[in-house]
């Protein structure tokens, strides 16, 4: 929003002029004579009709609220519906105020409902003290009439003269403090002759009564058919509040611009701008700019098309080396005139000549610590280079009311939005000002678990439970589908392969080179088999549990399934050969790793129970449990689970990943514990569902500092896999225990470009991340680039010596398979190279691949002396 200077004054018997902070303020906020004082009065009259109320308000849900006709309706007829104001709030103390609001019913099924409640919801509150957490979760005192016109404070119910609500009415709420305690006026006006309807009952109240947010609530609890309940129940027009005594937030508006995005890759800009529903008001505009030599400067203008109500802007050469500030201008005309409001962030400067790359890392974001600003207080102290964000942006039932499955799409998508835009909410200043890679995961696209088989559509005749997840696919419009996938994933790099899949879902996976650094983002749900589908019937799969108890699974590891799909194998194949763009490491980017690290307990035939198990205390270990079999995660199907891990070593890859609501840190193994690359799956922001991993040991000697779980194991597909870390819940005895027990947080991972080091960081939240012995035990954890590669030589090739050419990419391909062992950039100017079989014929390039500078060596052999290469 753009923010500049404005003098507005209202007459209390001197006129004294205000500084205010926005161009919207104007119209809807204008001042006291003196400085904390307010008088809001709506502006919607100005506003063209548009599914979204404005940047002063909070809607819950944001499907059900319009603006039409110069006034807000709310478009359903069903419980809790309510409209915050957010840049007013009632703080702590005894504070008059008078608020008034006309009201129109446009059901009649409200008129003969006793439970209803049409009016003001005062006070309201959420689980914390923040404005943001009153918006979408709070609770206060309604203030209103039910369907028969009887006066609702509360629970308590003050019965009128009235017969039923009247089909129009003005509202009029006056708080007059006392000495200890408010005294409540309450009056119902006939909008056409004035005279009163409720003539002005009086009620005590006790301050917190009436402190937090201020709303509208259309609240219309009960039974009815979905076509009743489709129709639109309520219209508010003309709402004021003055005051003395309040005071204007200036920080508190959220939209029209609401967040971007952005990747920086090869010298390709783009950014995806995420804007509020604002796109039927014809006229609109919105614009790209950069902060050059002083003066704002228009790159590109777009409007907004898309049904996520997104634009991606993309800037085709990109070749500024210092930071460079960026503004995102919307352009809206009003009724009365055009209105400008801005987004403001930064394009960092590539760290191409930084030693240290910090990647931030985020995943499982459920709304129980919403809006979650300690995430960032803590992630700013650490200044990453950049931040991902990997699947589970938010949940099903984020923001309360669960999701919409049916009804008319464009309120599907405003749904979404709503979880989205809390999502933004939450995190936007991570990414402010250094880019951000982000991918969905199944619960983005309102699924428990996805298996994509390419983009076929699930069968939802039995519904949108586990069933239709067992049919593979996806449940949702592949339009809707593809809608969520542009909010989240169009500005990260262009797709290796874009051709679309069944029903022309889109994709993403892609090679992201910044800072010297190779990132690899895969979807691994897109392309993975449902495993009812390839299992033999007698497994008795739901949602991708086995259901027989005798059905051993390890039996069927070369099974004809797919996990990454035969189009992302090529990808990594040639990914991980691929040096260009001056990569110094290669990191693979997934939803989740490529094991099943997880227990339950050994009677339980699914993960089901894992939200009710009880959090053990620290230092206990918990027995009786069993290797998961859950074919959600990546250690299934068990063979393209090996070929991936394969490929990905051959880069010396380290993998990041998220979904796993259980930070862990592991070594992948093939024909032995630790033959490969080194995996972090990042810890929860907000759990949902708080894994475990308790494997069956002897845990006699364990501690929180020497925990008898670390070592090597086979996951429930038997898969070798060598745990270093985890992050198991564990009882804090601190409220709320739903943040505190459940061993949420983020990761951080360095690359260190000179050492080749990866450093692994993984903190709680609700600590000071810049303090020592703050993390999770185990953590932090430093490895090599070369230990991603963990098989051990049979034999040397001779030593490589370079000269004239500064880190060298070198490629081992052996002769015998015509197979790349593996490739690396090299910190160093000799190498010995390590191979796996003594008895054959290796080749060895050595060169640079961005100035197509290349040397072959070919028949070389273990016995040979050191070789040379000059450029």
């Amino acid at each position: 929003m753009d923010r500049r200077k404005y003098l507005k004054t209202i007459t209390l018997g001197s006129i004294i002029p205000f500084m205010a902070p926005s161009i919207l303020a104007k119209e809807s906020f204008s001042v006291w004579s003196y400085k904390k004082g307010v008088n809001f009065k709506s502006d919607w009259h100005n506003w063209n009709n548009m599914k979204w109320i404005g940047p002063e308000y909070w809607g819950n849900r944001l499907q059900d609220w319009v603006l039409q006709d110069k006034a807000v309706v709310c478009d359903i007829t069903g419980k809790n519906r309510n409209l915050h104001l957010l840049p007013l709030q009632k703080p702590k103390g005894l504070i008059g105020f008078t608020t008034n609001i006309k009201i129109e019913i446009l059901n009649n099924v409200i008129k003969t409902n006793t439970k209803a409640c049409i009016g003001f919801r005062l006070g309201a509150e959420g689980p914390f003290k923040d404005y943001r957490s009153a918006a979408v979760f709070g609770k206060g005192l309604d203030i209103g009439l039910n369907g028969k016109g009887d006066l609702k404070v509360g629970k308590q119910v003050i019965k009128t003269s009235l017969k039923e609500i009247p089909s129009s009415f003005h509202l009029i709420v006056e708080a007059i403090p006392q000495q200890t305690n408010y005294l409540l006026k309450i009056s119902a006006i006939n909008p056409i002759n004035n005279q009163f309807i409720v003539k002005e009952e009086k009620v005590t109240l006790e301050d917190k009564d009436l402190t937090g947010n201020f709303s509208l609530i259309a609240d219309v609890p009960g039974k009815m058919t979905n076509e009743i309940a489709s129709k639109a129940s309520v219209k508010f027009s003309d709402w004021s509040i003055t005051s003395e005594e309040l005071k204007f937030e200036e920080n508190h508006f959220y939209g029209p611009i609401n967040f971007a995005q952005y990747t920086l890759n090869k010298n390709k800009l783009k950014l995806t701008a995420q804007f509020s529903p604002i796109e039927e008001i014809k006229g609109h505009s919105a614009l790209l700019q950069f902060r050059i030599n002083g003066n704002w400067e228009t790159a590109t203008t777009e409007t907004i098309k898309n049904p996520g109500r997104a634009v991606n802007f993309i800037i085709e050469n990109w070749q500024h080396k210092t930071a460079i500030p960026y503004r995102v201008l919307l352009k809206i005309p009003l009724r009365n005139k055009e209105e400008t409001y801005n987004y403001e962030g930064t394009i960092a400067a590539e760290p191409i000549n930084k030693t240290d790359i910090k990647a931030a890392v985020f995943s499982c974001n459920a709304h129980y610590g919403f809006p979650d600003a300690d995430v960032y207080e803590s992630v700013s102290k650490l200044t990453p280079d950049l931040a991902m964000f990997l699947g589970d942006q938010f949940y099903e039932n984020t923001g309360g009311f669960g999701p919409q499955y049916h009804g008319e799409p464009d309120k599907i998508c405003l749904d979404y939005l709503r979880k989205w835009y809390m999502f933004g909410w939450s995190y936007r200043e991570i990414f402010r000002h250094i880019p951000c890679a982000i991918i969905p995961d199944d619960h983005d696209v309102y699924h428990g678990n996805v298996w994509g088989e390419s983009g076929k559509k699930a069968d939802t005749s039995l519904g949108f439970g586990g069933k239709a997840q067992d049919s593979g696919g996806y449940k949702m419009s592949a339009d809707w589908v593809n809608m969520v996938q542009f909010t989240q994933t169009s500005h990260l790099p262009d797709p290796y392969d874009a051709t679309p899949l069944k029903q022309n879902i889109s994709v993403y996976y892609s090679n992201w080179n910044y800072g010297g650094i190779s990132f690899a983002i895969l979807e691994d749900r897109k392309f993975k088999s449902a495993p009812k589908n390839v299992l033999p019937k007698e497994a008795d799969v739901y949602n991708g549990w086995i259901q027989n108890d005798n059905f051993d699974i390890k039996k069927y590891k070369h099974l004809d399934a797919e996990l990454l799909g035969k189009r992302q194998e090529k990808f990594l194949n040639e990914w991980v050969n691929d040096w260009s763009n001056g990569s110094e490491l290669k990191v693979v980017l997934s939803q989740t790793n490529f094991a099943t690290v997880a227990t339950i307990p050994q009677k339980a035939k699914t993960g089901g129970v894992i939200p009710s198990l009880r959090i053990p205390e620290a230092g206990e270990y918990v027995k009786g449990e069993k290797g998961t079999v859950d074919m959600d995660s990546n250690g299934w199907p068990a063979a393209k689970r090996d070929l991936a891990v394969s490929i990905i070593r051959k880069g010396f890859a380290f993998h990041i990943a998220g979904d796993q609501h259980l930070a862990s840190y592991i070594q992948y193994g093939l024909d032995e514990h630790g033959d490969s690359g080194h995996a972090f799956a990042g810890p929860a922001l907000n759990n949902l569902w708080p894994r475990r991993f308790w494997p069956d040991v002897d845990s006699s000697n364990h501690t929180v500092e020497n925990p008898a779980y670390v070592g090597n194991h086979f996951d429930g597909f038997g898969n070798k896999m060598t745990v270093k870390a985890i992050s198991n819940p564990q009882n804090s005895n601190k409220e709320p225990k739903i943040l505190h027990t459940r061993a949420v947080g983020f990761g951080m991972v360095t690359f260190n470009k000179d050492t080749r080091d990866i450093k692994t960081e993984c903190w709680p939240r609700f600590v000071d991340p810049t303090k020592e012995n703050t993390q999770y035990p185990g953590w932090p954890i430093t490895i090599n680039q070369q230990d991603n590669y963990g098989r051990k030589a049979i034999a040397y090739l001779p030593k490589i010596k370079v000269k004239k050419l500064e880190k060298p990419v070198v490629e081992i391909i052996n002769q015998k398979t015509n197979e790349t062992e593996y490739s690396i950039r090299l910190n160093t100017s000799s190498f010995t190279p390590k191979v796996f079989d003594k008895n054959t014929l290796y080749t060895i390039k050595v060169g640079e691949p961005d100035t197509n500078s290349w040397q072959t060596k070919k028949d070389v052999s273990v016995n040979d002396r050191s070789l040379k290469f000059k450029f």
